[in-house]
């Protein structure tokens, strides 16, 4: 905390997977309420995804006036991907079906080998991992990123997610963001852990569909812990309880 004596704080919170970022809000402003008396103006300079960790800077009182200067930091994630499998939402909390991959008709086959598009399916192949290497170097850079349909991003004053759970019809806009570097810290099919320094506005989840794509393996983001905002870092971070 900053000005710990003071009830303007930059709060920094490790928070859990489970937990809303909106409910870590809650917990935070109760706690100050209590210590001081009276209700403490708390904000967010940034969401995480329930199922994510990590990271999360709150600001109270006069300093929920700083937030512009939180809000475009760079961020360093890191991320379990599996690949081989693909979700509904990107992520751990959607639908989770095996990736397959449609090839042309060669010769007749049993009905059963058929789908209803009249393609015959199999199983995506484990990529070797200087595939996986080569494909991850191209986005590294300024890249084209269109968020998920389940992000919090506002759609004409709503929030995606919310308009997707309705099955609302509606386009995400793709956006421009700027992958620093990208490490990855273990392969082993099919399960792909990174490392991501990124500029604010990256979704990873995204990311993490994107790469399995190119991969043609298709991928989901397994888990999601979010490290450093700007020169903030989760060491310093407090941690709560569910």
């Amino acid at each position: 905390m900053e000005d710990a004596n003071s009830e303007n704080r930059v709060i920094l919170i490790d928070k859990p997977a489970g937990m809303t970022s909106f409910g870590v809000v809650a917990r935070v402003r109760r706690a100050l309420k209590d210590e001081f008396g009276h209700k403490v103006k708390v904000g967010h300079t940034g969401t995480l995804d329930p199922f994510a960790t990590g990271l999360l800077i709150l600001l109270s009182g006069r300093f929920t006036k700083k937030s512009n200067e939180f809000l475009k930091l760079d961020k360093v994630y890191e991320t379990t991907i599996k690949l081989g499998y693909i979700s509904t939402t990107g992520d751990v909390e959607g639908e989770i079906s095996r990736y397959s991959v449609s090839e042309p008709r060669r010769k007749p086959l049993s009905p059963q080998g058929f789908s209803r598009f009249g393609s015959r399916c199999r199983a995506a192949q484990s990529p070797q991992l200087n595939s996986v290497k080569s494909i991850i170097s191209t986005f590294v850079g300024e890249i084209e990123q269109t968020p998920s349909k389940f992000s919090a991003i506002k759609i004409n004053g709503q929030r995606a997610y919310k308009l997707a759970r309705k099955g609302a019809e509606f386009e995400v806009p793709s956006r421009k963001v700027t992958i620093y570097n990208i490490e990855i810290l273990e392969y082993e099919y099919p399960i792909l852990k990174l490392r991501c320094h990124v500029s604010s506005g990256t979704y990873i989840r995204t990311l993490a569909e994107d790469i399995g794509e190119k991969l043609g393996v298709g991928a989901y983001c397994e888990s999601l812990r979010r490290l450093k905002i700007g020169d903030y870092d989760v060491k310093d971070a407090e941690k709560l309880d569910l």
